[in-house]
């Protein structure tokens, strides 16, 4: 007999919710307008450029200009960093594109560059609306109008606090946060339709083919779908086919639709690739068939067909990707996990964050440890199982991963304001039922603003240690004012010089792609280790050993940033070396400044031929 949906599983409090789930054009429309005059009143009187203050942002329209001048679709090779023959990038065209066509559009009507300035703005704002609808959606799948509202306010705050949605913030990650969203709404589909897996597993597909930070969160969505298909059975087989095929179709279109021919055997675990293509398609349809052929099988029988699919697939991976089991940048040389990465803030441990700065653990942690709690205790006490249960492997994978590099905590910070928001709407509930319980009214104020990242960061900042530090150095206004390194004006005498090859500190080079026609040694990218060693070989070396250096990579230019934290570290680890003798002002004899450079912050030397 074929087995029905068991009734001590519901999804979500209702059965049978009605078309969009609440989610109505007025309701997105004003959240939307909420959070986007918000994004602009907050940043746009601090503006001082139009891309975004993180390297990738600048990288991303570097590329992006390459691709408009002519470059390959297939090709993407940075060929203006690192050593001869350029670096091959680890992103996909599917990000460039929308922001290509958005700068040929607005250049009908405008000169370049303030077509890339609006481009540059719209295209992140434009996500924001995304973002709201998926979790607007998913809140009321899960519990309903007050949880959709509470759900889109605390994503409104962490939209408008979170650094990726503001104009210029052109990299990949605000499209993931949108794709992690709206994958979250799909699995919470009380129906249990088939239609909407089928757009988790399209949108899981295409998470797998923009980047590779999503790649766990991605395999516990598969087994999320996995698991309720061997729990559900037959009433669960149309969706959990539908997952698969959608999931292998995706993969296979994007990777031929991305991926050169020449490279279609290449194995990378950074991006997609013969790997990641072979291993997603592989499962996608191994889900599909084990759910086509024994959907009707008793609970044994579909445990060990899954069993038996899960040990093909693990099989698979150790013989197709072995080494993508492992985090792409532990085989960094350990000079540049020293002097590059151990910088880089979100590649850091917990444990090394902590560290470094303890009072920012709770902005990356402490919203989804409570998201975890609540959504046990909602298991516990039966209330909307297989939501919570599906919200409970999410967050939980995201926040393992965020263990280790905290560039996770995005994902789960994001994913806890699903349940904490229904927990914040239970709360304001009971509280407004019973206005004389300080107690719930104390809990309902208490858990809003717990949920929320931004919090923590406020109070974090407030503690004792280097964030309250930091914050009092930057109220006293002591420090002395200078030029960024980094600024057009500083980098602008390289412009001048003939097109050649430039050494400078990592976090100077994709600002050297975007003003200049130069190449650049190193800039801040695991692709690079070539260029960015041969600079930091060159900045530790003394005098005469640099000079092999610089003579072996062709470089004719060298930037100078006394005040850059990589450049100090390089002249503190080595007394003798380079870097240290310019910091004291001796400049080698092969070296000769650039005129009207040598007393700014960013000083330009020529080297002299041979």
């Amino acid at each position: 007999m074929p087995e029905t949906t068991p009734s001590a599983l519901p999804l979500a409090a209702a059965a049978a919710p009605p078309r969009r789930q609440g989610m109505t054009t007025g309701v997105l429309a004003l959240y939307a307008a909420i959070a986007i005059a918000l994004l602009l009143a907050i940043s746009l009187p601090f503006a001082t450029d139009y891309v975004g203050a993180d390297n990738d942002d600048t990288m991303r329209l570097v590329m992006v200009r390459d691709l408009m001048a002519g470059q390959g679709w297939f090709d993407m090779t940075q060929y203006r960093l690192g050593l001869d023959g350029g670096t091959l990038m680890h992103w996909s065209r599917f990000i460039d594109l929308p922001i290509a066509n958005l700068i040929g559009f607005f250049s009908l009507f405008v000169e370049q560059p303030r077509a890339e300035a609006l481009a540059l703005a719209v295209w992140p704002l434009m996500l924001v609306v995304p973002v709201l609808f998926f979790m607007g959606l998913a809140g009321h799948r899960l519990g309903g109008a007050a949880a959709m509202h509470a759900t889109l306010i605390l994503t409104t705050i962490f939209v408008v606090a979170l650094n990726r949605f503001q104009p210029g913030s052109i990299d990949h990650h605000n499209v993931q946060l949108a794709i992690v969203a709206g994958i979250a709404a799909m699995l919470l589909d009380p129906g249990l339709r088939a239609r909407d897996h089928a757009a988790a597993g399209a949108l899981a597909g295409f998470a797998i083919a923009i980047g590779a930070e999503t790649t766990p969160l991605i395999g516990a969505v598969c087994l999320v779908v996995a698991l309720r298909w061997l729990w559900l059975g037959p009433a669960f087989r149309a969706a959990a086919a539908a997952f698969g095929l959608a999931l292998a179709a995706t993969v296979t279109l994007a990777f031929f639709a991305t991926v050169a021919p020449s490279r279609y055997t290449q194995v990378t675990c950074d991006s997609l690739s013969y790997g990641f293509y072979a291993l997603a398609t592989f499962g996608g349809a191994m889900l599909f068939l084990v759910a086509s052929l024994t959907s009707n099988r008793a609970f044994g029988g579909r445990l060990a067909a899954l069993a038996v699919g899960g040990a093909v697939i693990a099989v698979a991976v150790l013989v197709i990707a072995p080494g993508c089991l492992a985090n792409p940048l532990d085989t960094l040389d350990p000079l540049l996990k020293t002097f590059w990465l151990s910088g880089v803030i979100e590649a850091q441990s917990a444990v090394a964050q902590f560290r470094l700065e303890p009072a920012s653990i709770g902005t990356y942690y402490a919203p989804a440890l409570l998201a975890l709690v609540v959504c046990l205790w909602r298991i516990r006490r039966g209330e909307a199982v297989g939501g919570h249960l599906t919200m409970l492997v999410l967050i939980g994978v995201a926040f393992a991963v965020s263990l280790i590099q905290i560039r996770g905590a995005i994902f789960s910070n994001l994913l806890s304001a699903l349940p904490l928001g229904l927990a914040i709407a239970d709360l304001r509930r009971a509280s407004n039922a019973h206005p004389r319980n300080l107690g719930l009214g104390l809990a309902f104020a208490g858990l809003t603003l717990a949920a929320v990242p931004a919090t923590w960061a406020l109070a974090g900042a407030l503690l004792p240690g280097r964030s309250q530090e930091q914050l009092q150095a930057g109220l006293a206004g002591t420090a002395k004012v200078r030029a960024a390194c980094t600024a057009q004006a500083s980098i602008a005498p390289l412009a001048n010089e003939p097109a050649g090859v430039v050494s400078g500190p990592s976090n100077l080079g994709v600002q050297i792609l975007r003003y200049t026609p130069h190449r650049v040694l190193s800039a801040p990218y695991h692709r690079n280790q070539g260029g960015m060693l041969t600079e930091l070989h060159i900045g530790l070396s003394n005098p005469h050993q640099a000079e092999a250096f610089l003579r072996g990579a062709h470089v004719t230019l060298v930037a100078f940033c006394a005040d850059d934290t990589q450049t100090r570290d390089l002249a503190k680890a080595e007394p003798e070396g380079l870097y240290a003798d310019l910091l004291r002002g001796r400049v080698p004899d092969y070296l000769e400044p650039i005129a009207g450079t040598e007393n700014a912050a960013l000083q330009l030397f020529r080297v002299r031929p041979q």
